[in-house]
């Protein structure tokens, strides 16, 4: 049975895989994330995602490898993780009150067999009205500049909202397990 390994760094999707309590090793995938010139959100997230999992295809045969994206779109262009204070305060300050739409990407590679199956999962999340003080208070409580929006739905920034409408609450984090799952399943894991 092949064994199962993660492409990211991210300790958010290592956290999720967990979840299902399979054995996994994890590998920062070493690819280049810039998008190219034009390129549309939905094939810069399928496109990343396969990218991750296929890089690490000849150092780990027989092996199940999972690759994951997240692309935010916001107002015709994407979010970035913020990084700082300062970026994520005015990326809250400018989604207050708007949709927010996160396509995640999810790829699992057989490196065995060469069977590759991708799939985007699409969540929106409504963001409430937010005052200055309420962005500047939630920044201070938790500090998410790693995140692309400048916020964790999995933990305090769930009270910014009004609504998340997807089908999948795990692909908002950054890994969709339902669809990995299924996608597990059918290589007989």
């Amino acid at each position: 049975m092949p064994k199962l390994v993660l492409a990211s760094s991210s300790p958010y999707r290592r956290a999720l895989l967990n979840r299902l309590q399979h054995p996994f090793e994890w590998v920062s995938p070493d690819i280049d994330e810039s998008p190219t010139p034009g390129e549309l959100p939905e094939h810069l997230v399928k496109r990343l995602s396969e990218a991750k999992a296929k890089v690490l295809a000849t150092s780990h045969p027989n092996h199940l490898i999972i690759g994951s994206d997240q692309v935010a779109v916001f107002e015709g262009g994407t979010l970035t993780k913020p990084g700082n204070y300062d970026a994520a305060f005015q990326q809250l300050r400018s989604q207050s009150g708007s949709r927010i739409t996160f396509l995640t990407g999810v790829a699992l590679l057989n490196s065995g067999t060469g069977h590759l199956d991708v799939d985007i999962v699409s969540t929106d999340v409504v963001f409430r009205q937010l005052s200055d003080e309420e962005i500047a208070d939630y920044l201070i409580k938790e500090t998410p500049y790693d995140c692309a929006g400048s916020f964790k739905s999995e933990g305090l920034g769930i009270t910014l909202f009004e609504g998340i409408f997807g089908s999948d609450p795990t692909a908002l984090v950054g890994l969709p397990l339902i669809r990995l799952s299924q996608m597990l399943r059918q290589n007989n894991l």
